[in-house]
C-alpha cells in the first residue's frame, strides 16, 4: 500500500504540473498574447463544458446520490461566490474600474475558475489513489487519461486568469496551486479511503455545476459580445474543438 502511495503521489505531481503549460505564454510579446487570449477563453468553455457533461455527470449518475441536487447547488453556490467576490473587488477591495470599459481590473471569474479547478484537481487526486489502490498499471493508465484530460484545460484556465486581470507570472503561480490541490486528494484519500466513495459522490456533480456555471454565465457571455464576425467564427470553432476534445478523450479511454 505504501509503494501504491508513492507511485500515485508521483504520478499525481506530474500531472499537476501540467498546470504549468501557459509558461510557453512567456515568450510572446504581449500584444500578441492579447490577441489569442479570446481563443484560450472559447477553448476553456468547451472544455468546461465538455468536461461536465460527457465526463463528471455521467460519472456522477454512475455512482448514484444526489447528482442534480449537487449540480445545482455547485451553480447556485458559485453564483453567490461570485456576487460578492464582484463586490468586493470593485468597492471592497478599493480596484478602480476600466475608464472605458467599466469593469473590474481583476474580474470574479478568475477566482471562480480557480476554485471550480481546484475542486477538479482534488476529485483527479482522489480518482489516480484509488486506481493505484486497486492496481499499478491501472494507477498508470488513469494518469495518462487525466494528463490528456488537463491539457487543454490548463490552457484554457491560464488563458481565462490572463482575461480576467492576472499577470502572466501570477497566472502561472495560481494555476499551480490549484493544481496542486491534486496532491491533497491523493493524501486524504489514502487516509481516509474507508469514505472515500461517498465524498465523491458529492463532489463529483459539485464540481459540474461549477463548471457550467463558469462556462455559460462568465466565458461563453464575454464570447458572445465579439462583433468581429470572423474573430466570432473562430470563437465558435474553437468552442467546439474544446468539446471534441472532451468527447475523444472519453471514446479513448471510457471516462
Amino acid at each position: 500500500m505504501a509503494l501504491n502511495f508513492l507511485y500515485a503521489l508521483l504520478s499525481i505531481i506530474i500531472v499537476s504540473l501540467v498546470s504549468l503549460v501557459g509558461i510557453f505564454t512567456l515568450i510572446l510579446k504581449r500584444d500578441l498574447l492579447e490577441r489569442i487570449v479570446y481563443i484560450l477563453v472559447a477553448l476553456a468553455a468547451g472544455a468546461l463544458v465538455g468536461g461536465a457533461f460527457m465526463h463528471l455527470l455521467p460519472e456522477a449518475v454512475e455512482e448514484g446520490g444526489p447528482v442534480f441536487s449537487m449540480a445545482l447547488l455547485g451553480i447556485i453556490l458559485f453564483f453567490i461566490i461570485e456576487i460578492y467576490l464582484y463586490w468586493y473587488h470593485c468597492h471592497g477591495g478599493h480596484l478602480h474600474k476600466h475608464k472605458h470599459r467599466g469593469k473590474c481590473e481583476v474580474r470574479p471569474m478568475g477566482y471562480l475558475n480557480l476554485l471550480g479547478d481546484g475542486v477538479h484537481n482534488f476529485i483527479d487526486g482522489m480518482i489516480v489513489a484509488v486506481a493505484y489502490m486497486i492496481s499499478v498499471p491501472l494507477g498508470l493508465i488513469t494518469t495518462l487519461a487525466v494528463i490528456f484530460h488537463e491539457i487543454p484545460q490548463e490552457i484554457g484556465d491560464f488563458g481565462v486568469l490572463i482575461y480576467s486581470g492576472f499577470s502572466r507570472n501570477r497566472a502561472l503561480l495560481f494555476n499551480f496551486i490549484s493544481a496542486s490541490a491534486a496532491i491533497l486528494g491523493v493524501v486524504l484519500t489514502y487516509i481516509f479511503s474507508s469514505v472515500v466513495e461517498n465524498i465523491t459522490v458529492y463532489l463529483v456533480p459539485f464540481a459540474a455545476g461549477g463548471f457550467i456555471y463558469i462556462a455559460m454565465t462568465d466565458l461563453m457571455a464575454e464570447l458572445k459580445e465579439e462583433i468581429d464576425i470572423r474573430k466570432a467564427t473562430v470563437q465558435i470553432l474553437i468552442f467546439l474543438v474544446g468539446i471534441f476534445l472532451m468527447w475523444l478523450i472519453k471514446v479513448i479511454f471510457g471516462g
